[in-house]
Formats: C-alpha cells, sequence, structure tokens
C-alpha cells in the first residue's frame, strides 16, 4: 500500500522508516508547507519518494492510497478532511483535532465514503501494555479498587526550551493532548468507557523565550500539569476510581508508572526512562499478602525487531495492523471512535467537569 507522509518531524523519524520497514507498506511521497523541506525528507528518504508542498497535489498522486498525518494539532482536522474527501484512507496522530466537534466530524465522513481511519495510540502495541491487557481481560485482579496512573516527565521544565505550538491552549498544545491522549486511551482498552471525570490543570512555565534569537518571550497558556479522576464500572457492576497525574514540567519526574489494584491482585507497569516508551517498561504482579514479583515477558507479543529509537518498533506494529485492516475490510482499533472517547476526555479535563 503506497502511503504518504504529510508532517516531517515525527512524520520524518519515525512513520517514514516504519513504512519503509512494514511487509504491507511503502512511503511514496511527503508533504510539507515548504517546499525544501518537503524535497530535503525525500531525498533522505529514497528515490522512489515524490515531494508535495501543495496537499491537494500530494491527493492527486495516484500513487497515495493512505496518508499519515502527523503534522501538529492545529492542521490535522483540514488535512485529514481533505484527504477523506479524496478517497484516502489515514493514520492520525493523537490527539486526532482540537476537540470532540471534530473527530466526529472526520468520523461521519469516513464512515460516509467507506474509508479506515487509524489513531497511533502506540502504547496499545507495546509487548508489556498487550500483556497487561491480557491479564486484565483473563480476570487476574478481580474487581478492580483502584487505578493510579503517574506520568511525570520533565521534559518542558526547563523555562529556557523555545516557545512554540506546545505552548499555545488553542493551538493544541499542552500535557493533555501528549500524554492524557494516551492515558485515556489505555484506561478505556483496559477497562470500557469512564464517566464522572473531574480535574484542575494548571501552567507552571508561564513565559518562555522565542526561538528566533531576539531575547523576546511569548506567553503560555498551554497546560503543562493536569491532575483528572475518573470512574469506571467493574465486571462486579462496582464503581472505582481511577486517578491520573499528568505533568512535563516535573523536574525529578519518575517516567510512566501504573498500578492496578484489585481484589485478588495488584499490577504494576512502569518505567523511569523518560526518552524512550518502548525500552525501560517492567511489569509486576502480587496476590493480597505477597510481595510483587516481576511477571516474565510473553513472547507472543515481543518484537520481531526493535531499534535504537523505540518509537519504531510499536509505531511499525500499528501501521501494518491499520494496512492489514484496509486490505481485509476489517474495522481499525484503535480508530477514530477510540480517538473519539480520548478527546471528549480531554476536553472534559480543560473545563474542570
Amino acid at each position: 500500500m503506497g502511503v504518504a507522509v504529510a508532517g516531517l518531524g515525527f512524520g520524518e523519524t519515525v512513520h517514514l522508516p516504519a513504512l519503509a520497514e512494514g511487509p504491507l507498506t511503502r512511503p511514496v511521497a511527503v508533504w510539507h508547507p515548504r517546499a525544501e523541506r518537503a524535497a530535503a525528507a525525500a531525498a533522505a528518504a529514497g528515490t522512489d519518494v515524490a515531494a508535495y508542498h501543495h496537499f491537494d497535489a500530494l491527493l492527486a498522486d495516484p500513487a497515495v492510497e493512505a496518508v499519515v498525518i502527523a503534522t501538529p494539532p492545529a492542521a490535522r482536522f483540514e488535512l485529514a478532511r481533505a484527504a477523506l474527501e479524496a478517497g484516502r484512507h489515514l493514520l492520525l496522530e493523537k490527539p486526532v483535532a482540537l476537540d470532540a466537534d471534530q473527530v466526529e466530524e472526520l468520523q461521519r465522513l469516513a464512515l460516509r465514503r467507506g474509508l479506515c481511519v487509524a489513531v497511533n495510540f502506540e502504547y496499545r502495541a507495546v509487548p508489556l501494555f498487550m500483556q497487561l491487557a491480557d491479564l486484565l481481560a483473563a480476570g487476574v485482579v478481580g474487581d478492580p479498587w483502584l487505578v493510579k496512573f503517574d506520568w511525570l516527565m520533565g521534559s518542558r521544565a526547563d523555562p529556557r526550551r523555545p516557545w512554540s505550538w506546545y505552548s499555545q491552549a488553542d493551538a493544541g498544545g499542552g500535557v493533555l493532548g501528549a500524554l492524557g491522549s494516551h492515558a485515556f486511551d489505555m484506561l478505556h482498552s483496559w477497562f470500557g468507557p469512564s464517566r464522572l471525570l473531574a480535574s484542575h490543570c494548571s501552567t507552571a512555565v508561564v513565559e518562555r523565550p522565542l526561538a528566533d534569537g531576539s531575547g523576546a518571550s511569548a506567553a503560555v497558556d498551554a497546560d503543562d500539569i493536569a491532575l483528572v479522576q475518573l470512574e469506571f464500572i467493574g465486571p462486579s457492576g462496582r464503581a472505582f476510581p481511577a486517578q491520573i497525574s499528568l505533568a512535563s514540567v516535573a523536574r525529578q519526574g519518575r517516567g510512566c508508572w501504573i498500578e492496578i489494584h484489585g481484589s485478588e491482585a495488584t499490577l504494576v507497569l512502569g518505567s523511569a526512562n523518560q526518552t524512550d516508551y518502548v525500552h525501560g517498561f517492567q511489569l509486576w504482579m502480587a496476590a493480597p499478602g505477597e510481595a510483587l514479583r516481576p511477571v516474565p515477558p510473553d513472547p507472543r507479543h515481543a518484537f520481531s525487531r526493535t531499534w535504537g529509537d523505540g518509537r519504531l518498533a510499536p509505531v511499525l506494529r500499528l501501521q501494518q495492523w491499520w494496512a492489514a485492516a484496509i486490505l481485509s475490510g476489517r474495522p481499525m482499533v484503535p480508530g477514530l471512535s477510540e480517538g473519539l472517547f480520548s478527546q471528549r476526555c480531554c476536553d472534559q479535563a480543560r473545563r474542570g467537569t
């Protein structure tokens, strides 16, 4: 399947090489609004990759059967809508759009056109996260009592880091879109729909220098801390809480840690590695009255190959799920339904209700 990549940050460093490695995909084009940037990326990717700086021209290329949209969030909705109207399948980075209404519009359009849309919730493709999902589906924790999800990162703790779209709430910036979208999706995939969301969001670094070297600075209004509580219904019909703590300004943040406490067992999944979301994760389990013990990795979920950049393997796996769904006509999970659930939670968390 010939796939184009729109957006050349994560799109160039992760999506393009992953598409080239997949048995069901091949990169055929790239798009960027600056012609010289698109040309440089295409040249680096290989002679069979075309460069476009007009999105309509990319969509007119018959070699482009599907498009990965990995631009900053503000541009995704219009590009995605144009691609769907042109009959192209999509893989969207998250957050899918700026609000749930935009996601719903894309969902309706994709359904009318019979097109397959994936959302890059790549943690669903990470081996130990898949193994945790298996354990939960098997009922090993019994009735869930409490879920704690701490994702405390220091990537934006330095106030000298330049201002960018990430600093703007109306451009889709902030920790809720970057980390919360994943957290909400993971919890929904494990426990079903959430309800009764309450939140508190704040901005610790309220000003950042402009990247032009002028010495001027600009205000930051995107959240860099978010505390969220959700309620889920367990298999017995009893409600239980999930507490989410997100930060991108935790100087000594401990990374990503998930604790699931239930009537029959406790599960802990975590990693202190803040630069790679595959390498470093470990899974532990304990029955009541016992100490936590490591759970051996399930070889069924192991990657056939890994890279120094741990992002490549799960993105490659999710890309191939998407391509297989297109070729077989099956629904794609995670797709726009999952993206919509996550976006609704992001929207509500920003409102504080």
